[in-house]
């Protein structure tokens, strides 16, 4: 790590003494009531002790040296002004489980996004978050694909959002299939637009996580933000438009390939979906499924693929999926 604010002294092999320099930082670094320890003695089954400025690691080697890894880029971060959380503590633990010589302050710091003239920055909580952040920069068409709670829509919306406040696109388009589950949607009440908004809904969710939602509805009533199923997309060409469509394992082959070359000058599209979540008829492929078959040798198209280990929802979520994978061999 850089400078010297740290000096590691280790007693035997199983317990090892970190001395920090700077005792605010610490403090950040240990959080409210020593939460973020907590967390990281939970993460790596590990018992760590806080003394005045010194922090007593007892682990087995692997976890004592990968526990070490996580405090010292832990403290850079906070060293360098930026507030960590507990999530921050998985995030560095998940990321060093990866790659034990990734600097995970510059991972938050150069693969991220800033939204808000600065006050809030977005930053890639995994490895593979990280690439998929960099093959939306450097690609025009980029497929997302992996279980829930990795992240492919909310990351793909920050990028669409800090596009758009840089100018680098003039709208967001975000749209996704209206797959009827059970029901028919000319059984449910309402128009059109009040039928096919609960399949919609998550688009907006993540679009008032990154906006004050004054300015997202402004910004559709204008419509520079515009969110529609994607029957909508049919017949236009979107320039200068930076488009997300969400749950593409639900599109017809016909549908993605519609939706594809919809694709016009100075535009973007990420694809995202969970081919383990079909609902399309037994008798229907997925256009998502297709497109990574027939697709995948194009140079300017980029398809990351994410597993269980990139889930950043709750805890529990990643062993779900696990359970899930298993039950099904």
């Amino acid at each position: 790590m850089k400078g010297n604010q740290l000096s590691l002294h280790t007693q035997d092999p199983l317990k090892r003494e970190i001395l920090f320099e700077d005792n605010q930082i610490l403090a950040h670094l240990c959080g409210e009531h020593s939460r973020n320890i907590k967390r990281l003695e939970a993460d790596l089954d590990a018992v760590i002790r806080i003394r005045g400025n010194k922090l007593t690691i007892s682990a087995q080697q692997a976890e004592a040296d990968l526990a070490e890894k996580v405090l010292q880029n832990l403290y850079e971060l906070i060293k360098s002004g930026h507030a960590i959380a507990v999530q921050d503590v998985d995030t560095a633990v998940r990321m060093l489980k990866e790659d034990k010589d990734v600097d995970v302050k510059d991972t938050f710091e150069e693969g991220g996004v800033t939204l808000a003239s600065g006050k809030r920055v977005i930053s890639p909580k995994s490895l593979n978050q990280r690439t998929y952040m960099e093959a939306i920069r450097k690609n025009d068409i980029v497929f997302g694909i992996g279980p829930a709670g990795t992240g492919k829509t909310y990351l793909a919306m920050a990028m669409a959002v800090s596009s758009l406040l840089k100018d680098e696109v003039k709208r967001i388009i975000l749209t996704r299939p209206a797959v009827e589950a059970g029901e028919k949607l000319g059984f449910l009440p309402g128009d059109l637009a009040e039928k096919v908004n609960p399949y919609l809904r998550p688009l907006y969710d993540a679009l008032y996580d990154m906006m004050v939602f004054e300015k997202a509805i402004g910004l559709m009533e204008k419509h520079i933000i515009e969110v529609a199923p994607l029957a909508f997309m049919r017949g236009r060409t979107l320039n200068q438009a930076f488009i997300i469509l969400d749950e593409a394992q639900n599109t017809t082959s016909e549908q993605m390939k519609m939706f594809l070359t919809r694709l016009g000058y100075n535009s973007k599209a990420v694809i995202t979906g969970d081919v383990t979540q079909i609902d399309l008829p037994e008798k229907q492929s997925s256009g998502l499924v297709e497109a990574s078959r027939i697709l995948c040798n194009i140079e300017g198209i980029a398809f990351i693929q994410f597993t269980k280990r990139d889930v950043v929802r709750h805890r529990l979520v990643s062993h779900i999926i696990a359970a899930y994978e298993d039950a099904q061999k």
